[in-house]
Formats: C-alpha cells, structure tokens, sequence
C-alpha cells in the first residue's frame, strides 16, 4: 500500500508523524506521505517540522516517508504561489484540495492546483472532462478516496477518469489510525468505484511512479550537496 495523503496533529489529525509513520510501517505500507492541511499561515512552520522528522527517522524504517502539504480552502488565485512556496520549504509531493461536494471549496480550485503543477488533486467532486483532460496533459494524478463523504463522487470520477486515461491515484485522507488501509481494501474501494479488475495495478502504479520520481529528485539534490564546491 501506499498511501500520498495522510494528516498528523499539525493539522487535523489524531498523531504526531513518527505514531502515524509506524502504524503505516506495521501494517506493510511501502510508503507514505505526511500531507497535514495548510494555508498561508502555517505552511513555514508545519513543513519544515515535518522534513525535520523524517530527516531523523528515515534511517529506523523500512517505509519510504515523504514529507508534503494539502493546500486547503485556498483562494484559486493564490494556489500558484502557495505551490511554489511549499515546494521552497521541502515539500516533495503538494496535493491541492480539490472541489469535493462534501465543503464549499471555491469553484476554479480544480484548474488552480492543475494549472500550478499539484501532484495529486484531492477528492475533485464532479471535476470537469476539460480540468480531466488537462490534468492528463500535465500529468496531475486525480484521487479516488477512501474518506467517507470526499468519497461520494469516486464513482463519476472513475468512470470519466478512464474514458478518457486520465491518471488516478488511491489515497485515504487519514486523520486516524482507523483510517489506514490494507491494499486489499484500497482494492475492493477502487472496484467500489467502478474501475475494473485488470485496471486496478495501473492505479496502484501511478502512486508508486509518482514516489520513485519524488525520491530520485530526492537523491539527486541530496547528491549536489555533497560535491565539494
């Protein structure tokens, strides 16, 4: 399992980092992401906490751990700037949050976080095929969720997501240990959804890609550093 959307208590979640990264690693994630909710108020003081953490733990697990941000109820107009400033401050994956049916997210959020180059758009609602199609363009994955409510259109995004390939990706939205999931589950929620049997890896590959890009980025700043000047 991999899981590129979690929350911790730097947002609105149950645990600190470590908690949640070790209920991850005991329960057989290959990896996960540490995306607590943020604005412009908080992402200078939650991100580099979180890329301190995982500086210090990586070393002790077997679980690849990446640190990020879900831009939150943002205004489209600054999601361009927040994106580029979370990605300043160490963020490796930046997931927007997209216009679920379930919050009054503002319309035009969809088409911000794509047009500003998000990795993954979170629960879109009823996303529109244009906002599909460009998110195909710029390879922006489109998240089939397992949180109860975000999870109400995973249907509609499913079924328009594969007729016209556009990328998906299984996420949980944790805010829990109760909402970690097994691969089995992330596979009977992609089959809930109505993506088909012989569909399903390419969903769980998507995620993976998206990882050994992050972590191969990772590597080679890390690499720069080390060159003596």
């Amino acid at each position: 399992m991999i899981d590129l959307h979690t929350h911790t208590i730097f947002s609105d979640g149950e645990l600190i980092p470590f908690e949640l990264i070790r209920r991850a690693e005991a329960m057989g994630y290959k990896a996960i992401a540490i995306t607590d909710h943020m604005d412009a108020s908080n992402l200078d003081l939650i991100i580099p906490r979180i890329v301190k953490a995982i500086e210090k733990l990586k070393v002790h697990v077997s679980i690849d751990v990446i640190p990020g941000t879900e831009i939150t109820h943002a205004p489209p107009e600054l999601i361009p700037e927040l994106v580029k400033e979370a990605r300043a401050l160490g963020a490796k994956i930046v997931v927007v949050h997209g216009e679920t049916i379930a919050e009054p997210v503002k319309k035009g959020t969809n088409r911000a976080a794509i047009e500003a180059g998000a990795d993954i758009l979170s629960h879109p609602g009823m996303i529109s095929i244009e906002d599909m199609l460009r998110a195909k363009e710029k390879n922006v994955l489109l998240e089939i969720t397992a949180r109860r409510g975000h999870a109400f259109t995973n249907g509609y995004l499913a079924k328009e997501a594969i007729k016209f390939g556009v990328p998906l990706c299984i996420n949980t939205d944790a805010h829990g240990p109760s909402d970690l999931i097994l691969k089995e589950h992330a596979r009977n929620i992609l089959l809930g959804a109505g993506v088909e049997e012989n569909r399903i890896d390419s969903v769980f590959e998507n995620s993976k890609s998206l990882v050994d890009r992050v972590l191969r980025r990772s590597n080679a700043q890390s690499d720069k550093k080390e060159v003596p000047a």
